[in-house]
C-alpha cells in the first residue's frame, strides 16, 4: 500500500543544492568578470541554471501530480529535485544540455512516471501536463523582467547578455513543450479532452513525437519561422536579438569569440 510522502521524501537534494550553489558561483564569476574567465563562467552559469529549469519542470509535474491524488511520487523521489531520480536521466537531463551546448535550443524532455489511474478528473491531468511548461514560463519571466522593467542599469553587460540567452532558452522550451504533439506535454494537455478512440490510435506515434518536431526544426524554413517568432517574443520582452546572439556566443567558450561581442563585452 503506498503512503502519503514523508518529511525524507520531500528533503531537498545535496545534487540540486550544488547545481544552485555552481549557478550562484559562476553567476557571481560572470558579474565581477573573476580572472578573466568570464566566457567560460557564463557556460556554467547558463549551463547550471538550465538544469535547475529542469529540475524545477519536473518537480512541478510531480508536485501537482501529487495533490492531484497520485500519493506514490514522494517514494519515486520526485519530490527532492534530485535529476538522478528521473526515469529519464538521458531525455530530461543528457540531452537537453547536449543541444542547448550544440544548438543553444532548450530541448523538452519528459522524465516523472505519474500513475495516472489514481487520478480522476480531465482536468487534473491537463494541469499535470501543463504545470511542468508553466515553470518555463514562469523562470522566462523572471530572466527577462531586469529587460522589460528598465533595471538594468549598473548590471554588467556580460551578465545581461548570459541572462538574454537563458531567457531565449526558457522561451523555446516553453513553447516546444506546448506543442499538441504526442510524447510533448502539448499532448498531454489535450489527450484527457479525447475520445478512447483517438487516444488508441496515437499512443504508437508518442515514442516519435519529439524527434518529429527536431527533424521539422532542421529544415531551414521551419527553423527560420521558429526562432523570427521566438526572438519577436523576446524583442516584446525588451530583450533585443544581439543580447541573445551575444550570450550565445559567450556561453559557446571554445569558439573564437564573434568581434561585436567581443567588444561591447
Amino acid at each position: 500500500m503506498t503512503t502519503a510522502p514523508s518529511r525524507s521524501d520531500r528533503r531537498i537534494s545535496p545534487v540540486f543544492v550544488g547545481l544552485a550553489a555552481v549557478a550562484a558561483v559562476s553567476g557571481w564569476a560572470v558579474w565581477t568578470g573573476y580572472a578573466d574567465a568570464t566566457a567560460f563562467a557564463v557556460f556554467l552559469f547558463v549551463t547550471a541554471m538550465w538544469v535547475v529549469s529542469l529540475c524545477l519542470h519536473e518537480y512541478a509535474h510531480a508536485r501537482t501530480a501529487l495533490h492531484s491524488g497520485d500519493i506514490s511520487i514522494g517514494a519515486k523521489g520526485y519530490l527532492t529535485l534530485n535529476p538522478l531520480k528521473y526515469t529519464h536521466a538521458l531525455l530530461s537531463i543528457v540531452l537537453p544540455v547536449l543541444f542547448v551546448i550544440l544548438g543553444g535550443i532548450g530541448l523538452p524532455g519528459g522524465a516523472v512516471y505519474i500513475e495516472r489511474g489514481r487520478i480522476r478528473g480531465r482536468w487534473r491531468h491537463s494541469l499535470i501536463s501543463a504545470a511542468g511548461p508553466l515553470t518555463n514560463v514562469l523562470f522566462a519571466v523572471v530572466c527577462t523582467a531586469p529587460f522589460w522593467l528598465d533595471a538594468l542599469d549598473g548590471v554588467p553587460v556580460v551578465f545581461r547578455f548570459a541572462l538574454a540567452f537563458l531567457a531565449l532558452l526558457q522561451v523555446t522550451a516553453a513553447i516546444l513543450n506546448f506543442v499538441p504533439v504526442p510524447g510533448l506535454d502539448g499532448y498531454g494537455v489535450i489527450e484527457p479532452w479525447l475520445s478512447h478512440g483517438v487516444r488508441r490510435q496515437v499512443e504508437p506515434f508518442a515514442p516519435f513525437g519529439l524527434i518529429a518536431v527536431f527533424g521539422l526544426l532542421w529544415v531551414p524554413e521551419v527553423n527560420a519561422a521558429f526562432f523570427d517568432a521566438v526572438d519577436a517574443l523576446l524583442r516584446g520582452l525588451g530583450v533585443s536579438d544581439i543580447e541573445t546572439y551575444c550570450g550565445r556566443d559567450f556561453f559557446q567558450f571554445w569558439r573564437e569569440r564573434d568581434g561585436l561581442c567581443a567588444s561591447l563585452g
